[in-house]
């Protein structure tokens, strides 16, 4: 089981275990109530401490971060690759392949998904904590919690300068501007239960976009998600005229030229929650993308 531990500096004398617990190494009530429980969920200086207890300077407080509960459904173990970029005992990123989904689901029981993966190699009690999702057709990084802790951590610092995602578009046609920000809300498409769609109503919703290249009709775009709505890249795209090649939902389909959407999660960069480590990772563009970009010229 993961720990994090927390040595008491002079200003804090005198604080309970609960208050540090909470203000400093930001655990839930919920997590709290859940450590309590543990027979070694929470230790000052090595050994068992209550919520109520007064902290000392130099009192070192360890709390575990793991999760002290089974999958709430079971999980289904499937031999699909997904290549781990970077882990340590808190968190992993691995670089998702087209074709998965994050979670099985009734509408696709036969499609590979990256929990059944995980199952696979990890076992099935593994408790799978996405911190941010991806589309069955998205490839590239997407950061995994080993535990709700530490999920509720990077759920909080997404889309701030400590948990930043860059992405790489390919769009049928060329944006008018070589880099602008689209600010547009987006909601739900009320005639179809998959589609958002732009509406004045919606949740605020701002990307960022630079053209890098541009062949054969087609231009390669870094896109900057400010925030992190369902389908935000693909629609924001598409609204200004640019769908992303191979897009069925808001562009044209056509498998000829690539079979999904042409959107890959290319860059991270994420400060550890734990440790502080600033991590600065890469995932290539897939081959179908290479492919259908084409050589440089």
């Amino acid at each position: 089981m993961e720990t994090i531990s927390y040595t008491i500096p002079p200003e804090q004398d005198g604080a309970t275990v609960r208050h540090i617990l909470r203000a400093r190494l930001r655990f839930s009530s919920h997590a709290i109530s859940r450590l309590t429980r543990a027979e070694s969920g929470i230790l000052v200086n090595g050994k068992h401490a209550r919520t109520v207890d007064i902290l000392r300077a130099g009192d070192v407080l360890t709390a575990e971060t793991g999760d002290h509960r089974l999958p709430r459904t079971a999980v289904i173990p499937g031999d699909w690759p997904l290549p781990v970029v970077w882990e340590d005992g808190h968190l992993m990123v691995v670089n998702k392949p087209a074709g998965m989904t994050a979670h099985a689901s009734n509408f696709l029981p036969d499609t590979p998904t990256v929990a059944g993966a995980l199952a696979w190699t990890r076992g099935t009690d593994f408790l799978f904590h996405p911190a941010n999702r991806l589309d069955k057709g998205t490839t590239g990084l997407m950061v995994v919690a080993k535990s709700g802790y530490i999920h509720n951590l990077l759920r909080r610092a997404l889309h701030t300068p400590d948990f930043c995602r860059e992405y790489r578009g390919i769009c049928v046609g060329c944006p008018e501007a070589e880099r602008g920000t689209i600010n547009a809300p987006i909601g739900r498409d009320e005639t179809s239960t998959v589609a958002r769609m732009i509406r004045p109503d919606g949740a605020p919703a701002v990307s960022r976009y630079e053209v890098l290249a541009r062949r054969r009709g087609l231009s390669l775009v870094r896109l900057l998600p400010e925030t992190g709505r369902t389908h935000q890249l693909r629609l924001h795209m598409a609204s200004i005229g640019c769908p992303l090649a191979g897009d069925w939902l808001y562009g044209t389909e056509d498998s000829a030229l690539i079979s999904r959407p042409a959107l890959h999660s290319w860059g991270l960069s994420l400060v550890h929650p734990v440790t502080g480590e600033l991590l600065r990772l890469r995932a290539e563009l897939p081959e179908d993308m290479e492919k259908l970009l084409g050589p440089s010229t």
